[in-house]
């Protein structure tokens, strides 16, 4: 028995209604049904589902593609277009994360809500503020080809208010922890301390540190070419594991020349002497694996009496101490590798103590 409303009798005896969800790919009208034991039953389920889905289709269009279907689309769709670890950062996060939380839902239903129940999925993993941001950026890259494409009408997920970052203070290293540092790092044997150097006297990532090669380096000229990157990502082909890649540097900012101290210069020559690897710093005349230049660094901090720190703010200890010299900002944001002065200025804003004092004095001397 079939009823006007889109309600069925069925042979089993149920009721079913069925309402409409959108359209499939292929242009025919997906349809979804509810069932009960009596007329009413289905009635009281189909009404609020039809009315609910009518304003999805007006609001949010006609595309019932699973949201997971989209997301591997959208994967293969700038899988040409960027680098491979920034693919593989896309991938991890995007199918471990996102679409196994929300995947389920067609792209037609993806709401606040869903926005939401992702947020709240993130949260009860612990993650940080940062790591929220980081998926959300990616999900909403995803949702933004697909309103492009006409996929969707709107991004959802740009109404949610995320945790926000706190970002850290400055965290270089004082001029005295620096010098303590140095010192040890320079008597290092077999090269072990050059990481270190090339650090804090270049402003080098340890990627780019571990990517180094001798054709990088213009002794004539004392300048350093930053160019390649070697680093670990997670796995393309097997779930939960990690490779080592190498690649270009990761932007057009990120390939650069810096000059190369005095320091440096004569670490390096007295290096390159003793060397066989095409590489600055290697293992086996392969590029040395990032974690190892981590705990050769660690071994180097603890010797020098420092405290428990991140290999990372040594490359702030080089931008701050420029721009302690005076340096001007367009060039010190060049040697660090960064897109725009602004985010120079943005990660390095926040004055020191030591430059505090220094500021204070000079106040005084003006008032005395």
């Amino acid at each position: 028995m079939r009823r006007g409303e889109n309600i069925y009798y069925r042979k089993d005896e149920r009721w079913e209604g069925r309402y409409v969800v959108g359209k499939k790919p292929n242009g025919k009208t997906k349809y979804k049904s509810v069932y009960g034991k009596t007329l009413q039953e289905v009635r009281e389920k189909l009404y609020p589902l039809k009315v609910k889905y009518q304003i999805i289709l007006r609001e949010q269009g006609e595309v019932t593609l699973s949201f997971y279907e989209w997301g591997f689309q959208w994967l293969k769709e700038v899988q040409a277009g960027v680098k491979q670890s920034t693919y593989t950062n896309y991938e991890y996060k995007l199918v471990q994360y996102v679409l196994s939380e929300i995947g389920e839902y067609s792209l037609n239903e993806l709401d606040e809500q869903a926005a939401e129940e992702l947020l709240e999925g993130l949260k009860k993993r612990g993650f940080a503020p940062s790591m929220i941001q980081a998926v959300f950026r990616i999900t909403k890259q995803c949702i933004n080809l697909a309103i492009k494409k006409k996929l969707m009408k709107e991004n959802p997920f740009t109404l949610i208010k995320l945790p926000k970052v706190v970002k850290k203070q400055n965290q270089a290293l004082s001029k005295h922890e620096q010098k303590d540092l140095e010192t040890v790092a320079s008597e290092e044997k077999k090269g072990r301390g050059i990481p270190v150097l090339l650090a804090l006297h270049a402003g080098l990532r340890i990627g780019e540190i571990a990517a180094l090669t001798w054709d990088d380096l213009d002794f004539r000229s004392n300048v350093i070419h930053v160019r390649s990157t070697y680093q670990r990502v997670f796995s393309v082909l097997e779930k939960n594991k990690t490779e080592l890649i190498y690649t270009d540097s990761k932007t057009a900012s990120s390939v650069r020349s810096v000059p190369m101290s005095k320091l440096l210069k004569k670490v390096l020559l007295e290096l390159k002497q003793a060397s066989t690897s095409k590489y600055v710093v290697s293992s086996n005349n392969k590029p040395m694996e990032p974690r190892l230049l981590t705990y050769h660094f660690h071994q180097i901090r603890k010797a020098a009496g420092l405290p428990e720190i991140h290999f990372h703010q040594l490359r702030h200890t080089f931008a701050t101490r420029c721009l302690e010299s005076n340096g001007d900002i367009m060039s010190v944001s060049a040697m660090m590798g960064h897109r725009s002065t602004k985010m120079t200025l943005d990660t390095y804003a926040g004055s020191n103590m030591e430059q505090c004092v220094l500021v204070v004095e000079q106040m005084e001397k003006t008032i005395a």
